[in-house]
């Protein structure tokens, strides 16, 4: 009985199946749904398929350069608790997949999923371990850095935050410990304070705009209940000053250093590049923070059992 391309897609709406397996299926099973679906049923695919509508929230950041060509690679993988989580299994899953981006550069997650990982894909690789351990698993995003001559991951926390440095720096500084060290405080640095911007250049009209207006509102509040209010243009200059350190806040570049308070993380790098008597310059970084973003499902217990006595 053969099959068309609408059979396929109304296969995959009924299990929730990739394409592929549902195309499979039907191969299989000469176009009869219903033993196409038994198929996919023994194979594990739709139970796996049932479990992808439930939140994964929790999960594990993973950020890693390789040793030898100095690739970087950061990835988020969801599972649906902390336990899971924490599975050396599936810790060494996430980073089986980090290398899997390093070595195949994949355009996006779909991409990623149709790479190899051994010898079945990364998307049948899923499926197996959604199997095995029954939850979620979702690759939710990632990253991949080739183009820095240093790349440098920190990782915090055990994996609920990961950040990617890239540094350019001259030839005499490729390969220094003193470099790489830098690069693991800056990673620090972004994850603990958490910038929105790697620079102050970066910040758009928009959100200055909608800062200066905030500031305003809040000098003016001041300005009203001073025992001796200033003038107009003495508030205006506050203001700047103000977006002064909103920038210190907010831009990482510009921020405080958390190993020196007297230094900008501007000027440590400066610093750092004078003393080795070369050249750096962070050129871009990315900051993962597990879950940020997913919607938990807040689970109401007592309204749970009140359920269960009706």
């Amino acid at each position: 009985m053969a099959f068309t391309a609408a059979d396929v897609k109304k296969l995959r709406e009924m299990t929730n199946v990739g394409m592929m397996d549902c195309k499979k299926a039907l191969t299989e099973s000469d176009g009869d749904f219903d033993k196409a679906i038994e198929l996919l049923r023994e194979k594990g695919l739709a139970k796996a398929a049932k479990k992808a509508d439930r939140v994964a929230a929790e999960g594990v950041v993973c950020a890693t350069v390789c040793g030898d060509c100095g690739v970087g690679a950061i990835i988020e993988v969801n599972s649906e608790t902390d336990f899971v989580a924490k599975n050396a299994d599936f810790q060494k899953f996430v980073a089986d997949l980090a290398g899997v981006v390093m070595q195949d550069a994949p355009a996006d997650v779909e991409a990623l999923k149709a790479c190899k990982m051994g010898d079945i894909t990364v998307q049948e690789a899923l499926q197996e371990k959604v199997l095995t351990i029954g939850e979620n698993i979702q690759i939710r995003r990632f990253e991949r850095y080739d183009d820095a001559t240093v790349n440098v991951a920190y990782t915090h926390m055990g994996g609920v935050i990961g950040v990617l440095v890239g540094l350019a720096v001259s030839d005499n500084l490729k390969g220094n410990a003193t470099v790489t060290e830098l690069g693991k405080d800056i990673g620090m640095q972004a994850a603990a304070m958490r910038p929105a911007f790697m620079d102050k250049s970066e910040v758009d009209n928009a959100t200055l705009d909608k800062e200066r207006e905030i500031l305003m509102a809040q000098a003016l509040e001041e300005n009203k209940a001073a025992a001796k209010p200033k003038p107009e243009n003495i508030i205006a200059k506050m203001v700047e000053g103000r977006v002064g350190k909103y920038y210190e806040e907010n831009c990482l570049l510009q921020q405080v250093f958390v190993k020196d308070s007297k230094a900008s993380v501007e000027k440590h790098i400066a610093e750092v590049a004078k003393e080795l008597g070369g050249e750096i310059k962070l050129v871009k970084y990315v900051r993962y923070e597990k879950g940020e973003g997913i919607e938990k499902k807040q689970d109401d217990f007592a309204a749970e059992v009140a359920s269960m006595t009706k």
